[in-house]
């Protein structure tokens, strides 16, 4: 534990209505931050007012974009306690990152302390309506000024909230999704496995252009033979064909996703079977054609479950379970949300109560 000490800001921001909050456009009124010089190590761990960052033109972020975050949310129950879904695994999932992007070491339990004692003090911004919460990114940046390709000597660990309702427009029906053969998004050995900013500035011109014709994201292939599945925009897939759940494999380009490693806990705990594995785009479509491509879905912190009622790829159009949410989609989402709302018992101890 570290001793976090509070300046609060001298005025509240006004309130944005549940409805009306979109994702990741309103921050509540604090930032946890921290700072790491070399020689010092980490230090001056603290919360003061939500505000800009003073960064030197030439700062590490800034001109090689070193920077790597998390995302999880604070979701007010139906018995209204706050609770984290899984804190424990974001915080040391950003900690494990911190290597590949050669950054200082920092503790999963100082990552998890600092969003903690965030959502406590600003505890109140926790919407109430449902599906709705508090979304937290902690976030790392390098902020030495040089120009020079090395590591940065000087970081800022900070964390902010931000009130959020659904992530998709769409919000639970489902999405059309264009199969990318072109762009690609990480490549194994690249930084797929960590949520590297740069992974996301990759994979903007293939998603604006799908956009651009119809489609809410992408579904992105390997690099190498731009032949098996990856990921679907920023969540990790799922498939099931004939009765059989698979997703792609953690072999380097994938990010390990909490929400899929829940998802993969709770299949087989009802008797589903599992595969984590190759899946080619050719056994999608001869799935489809044969009437066994029973259901699509993209998983991640952010939207938890988001149904793929089509996808188009070339010329062919593939439309999936009449363009409605799946009934595994529907029975996840209500499990998971149920767990993270107290609305269904916690018994594998993922949620953590604030306050």
């Amino acid at each position: 534990m570290i001793d976090i000490p509070i300046q609060r800001a001298a005025t509240s921001k006004p309130r944005t209505p549940d409805a009306a909050l979109g994702f990741g456009q309103y921050f509540t009124d604090h930032m946890f931050l921290m700072d790491f010089h070399a020689g010092r190590g980490w230090h001056d761990a603290r919360i003061q007012p939500y505000g800009p960052l003073s960064l030197d033109p030439a700062a590490s972020v800034l001109q090689y974009a070193q920077t790597l975050f998390d995302g999880l949310k604070a979701i007010r129950g139906v018995d209204g306690k706050i609770r984290l879904f899984r804190p424990d695994r974001h915080a040391a999932r950003l900690a494990h990152g911190v290597e590949r992007m050669c950054m200082p070491t920092i503790a999963a339990d100082i990552v998890q302390q600092a969003m903690t004692e965030l959502v406590k003090l600003e505890h109140e911004w926790v919407p109430s309506s449902p599906n709705t919460a508090l979304y937290l990114r902690p976030t790392i940046i390098g902020t030495e000024p040089f120009l020079g390709v090395r590591p940065s000597r000087e970081f800022i660990f900070f964390v902010i909230a931000s009130p959020v309702g659904a992530y998709y427009a769409e919000g639970f029906n489902p999405v059309s999704i264009w199969i990318e053969d072109e762009c690609v998004r990480a490549p194994r050995g690249g930084l797929g496995a960590v949520k590297a900013g740069a992974n996301y500035a990759a994979s903007l011109y293939a998603a604006d252009r799908a956009k651009k014709h119809g489609f809410a994201q992408v579904l992105w292939l390997d690099a190498a033979e731009h032949k098996y599945l990856e990921e679907v925009g920023t969540m990790n897939l799922f498939v099931e064909i004939d009765g059989v759940f698979r997703t792609p494999a953690l072999e380097g380009s994938i990010l390990a996703g909490v929400t899929r490693s829940s998802i993969i806990t709770l299949l087989r705990d009802w008797g589903k079977e599992v595969v984590e594995g190759p899946i080619a785009v050719a056994e999608i479509e001869d799935a489809h054609a044969r009437g066994k491509l029973d259901e699509v879905f993209g998983t991640g912190t952010a939207a938890v479950i988001s149904s793929v009622g089509e996808l188009g790829h070339g010329e062919k159009r593939m439309v999936i379970n009449d363009k409605k949410p799946g009934p595994m989609a529907l029975r996840i989402f209500d499990e998971l949300t149920g767990i993270q709302q107290g609305r269904i018992a916690d018994t594998r101890g993922w949620t953590v109560t604030v306050g």
